[in-house]
């Protein structure tokens, strides 16, 4: 270069008129009254019509029926508002009458006092966007329904886990006192016994079944799981029972229990119970029948501490990272089959006490272990614990 910013004197001058007809987009100029008065090479090529073709005539004569009406509804109102529009998306019909998708920015040229003299509109390709737009929005809507029937799937399942829940009850019940009453009947042998053990063992089960869709339902349904705290709650008595009741419901298998309560704990006595019952049949149900089930709890200064533990197989790293999740059942072991929401409720419990479930797994043993303040720092300043 000669000088800065001036080319070359061998540097070809630029052809206007070749910029214009040629240029990578299409330009187009029409009269206050919509005719077209000038339209470059480009466009001519794009719609497959020669020049003297389209001039004098109407600009709806290369636009589709939505480009006619995208035209006068939207580009044309907002031309007379404010002298220009800026990527409205339109699309030309060709020789062939297939559509041609475009974006186009126009402005008006005015003259003196305003007059409108003609309108100036640059025109894009836009195929592959149009393309892009469409693909969006057609999965959007497909997102949309799919949502839509998932939730509506969702409600009915809950709803039904609702009634069936509540239904079970009254035919359980009935099982449960006829067992009682046939337990009072003299002369029973020792395989009677037996045989009603068997069915107290698993009307039992069918029962925490029951409570356990009931509190998912309600979770679902309504505000979640209810709890309801209580300082100093008999959280002895509560796990002392799930024990009696898991022996009750497998007499054949070992259990050890290890209570050291010694400082009182702000907990819902009976979901905790729960949650201990959600786990001791979990080990019963998967642990090693020739190992003991182990229960323990203490408390220490700030902290209330329950585990439960079995023998057996270890649990895949797969399943211990679904294992909290609603409706999941862990597969890999033969053996009782429940619902899949034991564990998930447990969780729910512990969540709602401020704590956490862990669980850890190996050759050795599987132990689930809830962690939580043995105070609710929602209560305010704790009462001293008794000496």
């Amino acid at each position: 270069m000669s000088e800065a910013g001036r080319p070359p004197d061998d540097t070809p001058a630029e052809d206007l008129k070749d910029l214009y007809d040629n240029a990578p987009c299409g330009y187009l100029s029409l009269s206050p009254d919509g005719r077209v008065v000038k339209l470059n090479r480009t466009l001519c090529d794009w719609i497959g019509r020669e020049e003297d073709e389209i001039l004098g005539r109407t600009v709806h004569e290369i636009l589709s029926f939505g480009g006619k009406i995208a035209f006068e509804t939207h580009l044309a109102p907002l031309l007379r508002l404010q002298g220009f529009v800026h990527e409205i998306a339109l699309d030309l019909v060709d020789a062939r009458g297939n559509k041609i998708p475009v974006i186009a920015n126009a402005a008006e040229r005015r003259g003196e006092g305003e007059r409108h003299l003609f309108t100036r509109l640059t025109v894009f390709k836009a195929v592959d966007r149009r393309t892009f737009e469409r693909s969006l929005i057609e999965a959007r809507i497909k997102a949309e329904t799919q949502a839509r029937a998932e939730h509506e799937a969702i409600e009915l399942r809950d709803q039904f886990i609702a009634v069936l829940g509540h239904d079970l009850r009254n035919p359980l019940a009935a099982l449960e006192a006829g067992t009682r009453l046939v337990k009072r009947c003299e002369g029973l042998g020792e395989r009677e016994h037996l045989i009603l053990r068997e069915m107290e063992g698993s009307i039992a089960r069918a029962n925490r079944l029951i409570d356990d869709v009931m509190d998912f339902a309600r979770g679902r349904l309504g505000g979640g799981l209810a709890v309801q705290k209580t300082a100093d709650a008999p959280l002895q008595q509560a796990l002392e029972q799930v024990a009696a009741e898991s022996r009750a419901i497998a007499p054949r298998r070992a259990f050890d229990v290890s209570l050291a309560l010694e400082r009182a704990v702000d907990c819902d006595a009976d979901r905790i119970g729960q949650l201990a019952s959600n786990l001791m049949g979990n080990a019963i149900s998967h642990g090693a029948p020739d190992q003991p089930v182990r229960l323990e709890a203490r408390t220490t200064n700030d902290e209330f501490i329950l585990s439960v533990a079995n023998g057996g197989d270890p649990i895949p790293a797969a399943a211990r990272a679904r294992l909290f999740e609603p409706f999941y059942r862990a597969d890999f072991r033969e053996g009782q089959k429940g619902l899949g929401l034991g564990l998930f409720i447990a969780s729910e419990i512990a969540r709602l006490h401020g704590g956490t479930l862990d669980v850890a797994s190996d050759e050795r043993e599987t132990r689930f272990t809830l962690t939580m303040p043995r105070r609710d720092p929602d209560a305010g300043d704790a009462a001293a614990d008794p000496a």
